[in-house]
């Protein structure tokens, strides 16, 4: 076999389009959740989320021709092992900013897995594309003055590891409808979350957070539920199925600088120049990481 065939496509600028809009509503997702917990309790607003994913959709749309441990599995993964343990962090543990930086160490998980079981390789431009941006994310974590705990920061790298897990459970599925994958997977989400929320939080705190809440924090409910889940994990999933996770999972390094963005818009971040240089070696080891199979094949 020719092994410059073999190389990994870039992505159809369509794709990346998709990919860029997931990373943006991802990255303004960080200011939703501080929104969101400023009333609910973490795990009881993860099951929230996941709940109002699952009802009424899984009404309208049939079960994927997939393994039910399949869903099971991812369902858990992200319902979980990602969005509870990250909720649960950043409720006083670890801020947004740096969460949003945290978890991005996903994509080595990804990758690493992929390597490992599917065999997938980088090529040497985007062994250097990687390089960048995670200098860029250096920078960014090197100039924060956000406190955390090492329990926030350890829990966040296990909700980090938990997505890349569900990554690639999600390719295995193949080609199928992710919009109802995302919703019978997060079946399994629910029930987990709602006995955590009840053994570690208990009812009063749940009750009180129902009764405490306002249109924001129930606006950034919706926001997690039908942007990030039914749209963000559809899209994710279905860009995963289709490409290598070498080429599409290094785009949630955009993450952190939509992140910062939406943090300056609405919250009224300062961008001084360091934050823009970040972002730009971020930006610049992603259209490497784009362009690396195109220009290894030339």
């Amino acid at each position: 076999m020719n092994p410059v065939a073999a190389l990994p496509v870039a992505l159809p600028w369509r794709h990346a389009v998709l990919a860029i809009v997931v990373m943006a509503i991802w990255g303004s997702n960080f200011v939703v959740m501080k929104t969101g917990l400023a009333h609910l309790p973490p795990l009881f607003f993860a099951a929230l989320r996941f709940l109002f994913v699952v009802v009424p959709v899984i009404f309208f749309v049939r079960r994927p021709a997939v393994r039910w441990r399949d869903l099971a599995a991812y369902g858990v993964l992200i319902g979980v092992g990602q969005f509870g343990i990250l909720f649960f962090a950043l409720d006083g543990l670890i801020s947004p900013g740096l969460a949003s930086l945290v978890i991005q160490t996903q994509v080595v998980f990804t990758i690493g897995l992929s390597m490992a079981l599917s065999g997938e390789r980088l090529v040497p431009l985007q062994w250097l594309a990687l390089a960048l941006a995670a200098a860029g994310l250096v920078v960014i974590a090197s100039h924060t003055d956000a406190k955390t705990s090492v329990t926030g920061l350890l829990l966040t790298l296990a909700a980090a590891a938990s997505w890349a897990c569900a990554n690639f459970v999600a390719r295995r599925a193949g080609r199928v409808d992710m919009l109802a994958y995302v919703v019978w997977s997060a079946l399994f989400a629910v029930p987990p979350l709602f006995v955590l929320a009840f053994i570690a939080e208990g009812s009063e705190a749940m009750l009180r957070g129902v009764q405490e809440a306002d249109t924001a924090t129930w606006g950034a409910l919706a926001w997690q539920s039908i942007g990030n889940s039914l749209f963000g994990y559809a899209a994710w999933g279905w860009l995963l199925a289709r490409h290598p996770a070498t080429l599409v999972s290094p785009m949630a390094l955009l993450v952190p600088v939509f992140g910062l963005g939406s943090s300056a818009l609405f919250l009224g971040e300062d961008l001084p120049a360091w934050k823009i240089a970040a972002a730009l070696l971020v930006l610049g080891g992603l259209a490497l990481n784009l362009a690396a199979p195109w220009l290894r094949r030339r």
